[in-house]
């Protein structure tokens, strides 16, 4: 295909409008509280299902395996998408997630539904990858904001709502009468996927244009085939699950680090990942080019999106550890002071997608996100047994107002300052980098606690004055460790290249993408 045909059939792209528009913005929506609630929905509901399954040394596999098959897709997907299209990889994503929720809500074992929740995490993966990119795709840049507000909004109460709701499926099922039996109440979390899922699958269908994106979504068989970089792909995947496999064993306790199976995997990743680096210098259509990290804002907006998961998901995973046996109360009511920190990060979020339309400037809102982020966790570190509930939950509200605007505004600019042919891997970058950052919290933070304090006191809660001391003491330096990424996060921000945000793509910026296909082309030729 030449410049010219090119440039034409970019500038001939499909605006998509009114009830169509309507229709897969809704969609999305769909598929991301779908996504959503799977991360959070199974954890209330695994009680039941091990009385039914057993296999309780398995438990943390069920997530596991989710997570390793999601992240594994991230990256490749938003490559690919970049070079066929978005829509045959979103759909075949949304079908993959809810065949891996019939066949896990069918599980006859554990070993099943370990396996079949692999199967609904690659669905996932490439959802994670290509909604926000899709969306860059419906709006221009300074529409984004608002978008991103909105769906940070959707996707923080589906979040919150995961544990009440797999809760409610795992105890009392879809209330079909006697149809549905007590035993088999549980598999009512994956089936409740199935009639949203079809909607979401329905519209897009038949609303979302296949040539939406800037490139065309031809397949031109073997050239096509060529352009695909299988080689990065697969040392991707490979050096992902050996990292993360490395990262989630080391993190359970503070001598797994120096056993075999997890040096053996850390430094099988280590190779892997500079195994890929090199293959990715060589490929015509990398996975991950890496002259994007040569870009100063793709690089901060990364950072941020690392650091901020990696917060997040220390707070998230120690702050309940801190109700329950620091301050003495109940696993609801724990949930229940939860609740507003949960909140506060989407009124964060709100607030600054609000004000990044309104100004069309970001770099002001994540310093003062950034300041925010930074105070609630110096605050955190100074909590003990003598805090109350009401200081407590008013500097998680701190907090939360500052980690909200994170969920968005990396990819917000991002999204903005690079070519418009880059949407797709430069999103499932910072996606990708985001997933990274929670597991790299969970295993610092909890390596940090759990060489503060006692095996025995981590195996059951303290009942004593001192031993809540001493729980205290360990939980406040795992929390000092949020703070430093925090401190470091607030530093990022200040290196932040401010870049007006736009009202559309630009002629000039889409005359480049079919420049680069042309000399792309050419390579391909030659070779």
């Amino acid at each position: 295909m030449n410049n010219a045909s090119i440039t034409a059939a970019i500038h001939s792209q499909p605006r998509v409008r009114g009830f169509a528009l309507i229709s897969v913005i809704t969609a999305l929506m769909l598929t991301l509280i779908l996504e959503a609630l799977d991360q959070t929905i199974v954890g209330t509901a695994m009680p039941r299902i091990i009385a039914q399954l057993h296999g309780l040394d398995r438990y943390s596999w069920v997530v596991t395996a989710y997570i390793l098959a999601s992240m594994t897709m991230i990256p490749v997907v938003g490559k690919l998408s970049d070079q066929f299209g978005r829509k045959w990889f979103l759909l075949s994503g949304a079908v993959l997630f809810l065949l891996g929720s019939i066949l896990a809500g069918a599980s006859q074992s554990m070993d099943q539904l370990i396996i079949f929740r692999a199967v609904q995490g690659l669905g996932s993966g490439i959802g994670i990858a290509l909604i926000a990119t899709v969306m860059a795709d419906l709006f221009p840049p300074d529409q984004r904001a608002k978008w991103s507000g909105l769906f940070g909004l959707v996707y923080g109460v589906s979040s919150l709502l995961g544990p009440t709701i797999g809760g409610w499926l795992a105890e009392h099922g879809p209330l079909m009468g006697n149809l549905v039996t007590e035993s088999t109440r549980w598999r009512w979390v994956f089936y409740i996927n199935l009639p949203v899922g079809l909607i979401a699958v329905v519209a897009l269908l038949i609303f979302l244009p296949a040539n939406l994106s800037v490139r065309t979504s031809a397949w031109n068989g073997w050239e096509s085939l060529r352009r695909i970089d299988f080689l990065g792909a697969i040392l991707c995947a490979a050096a992902t699950i050996c990292l993360m496999l490395g990262l989630t064993w080391g993190g359970e306790q503070i001598s797994a680090w120096t056993s075999m199976p997890v040096l053996s995997m850390l430094a099988a990743g280590m190779l892997l990942l500079l195994l890929f680096l090199f293959a990715e210098r060589k490929a015509h259509e990398p996975i991950l080019p890496l002259d994007l990290f040569r870009n100063p804002i793709f690089s901060v907006g990364a950072s941020l999106s690392l650091l901020q998961s990696m917060v997040l998901l220390g707070l998230a995973l120690y702050l309940p550890l801190f109700f329950q046996g620091v301050l003495a109360v109940s696993p609801t009511s724990a949930g229940l002071v939860m609740t507003p920190f949960s909140l506060s990060m989407v009124v964060g979020a709100m607030l600054s997608t609000q004000a990044m339309g309104k100004f069309k400037r970001y770099r002001v809102v994540a310093i003062v996100a950034a300041l925010l982020m930074s105070a609630g966790a110096f605050l955190i570190t100074l909590m003990n047994p003598a805090t109350g509930i009401v200081l407590a939950i008013s500097i998680l509200v701190l907090t939360g107002i500052g980690i909200g605007p994170f969920f968005s505004l990396p990819m917000v600019v991002v999204q903005n300052a690079l070519p418009a042919d880059r949407l797709g891997v430069s999103t499932a970058g910072l996606r990708y980098l985001g997933q990274l950052g929670a597991s790299l919290g969970i295993a610092i933070v909890g390596t940090v606690v759990t060489s503060s304090v006692s095996g025995n006191l981590m195996n059951h809660l303290p009942t004593t004055t001192a031993s809540k001391m001493a729980l205290s003491a360990a939980l406040q330096h795992g929390f000092l460790a949020i703070l430093v990424f925090a401190l470091i996060a607030l530093v990022a921000t200040f290196f932040l290249k401010e870049v007006s945000l736009k009202a559309t793509q630009g002629s000039v910026e889409l005359e480049k993408v079919a420049e680069a296909d042309e000399e792309s082309d050419k390579e391909l030729v030659l070779a």
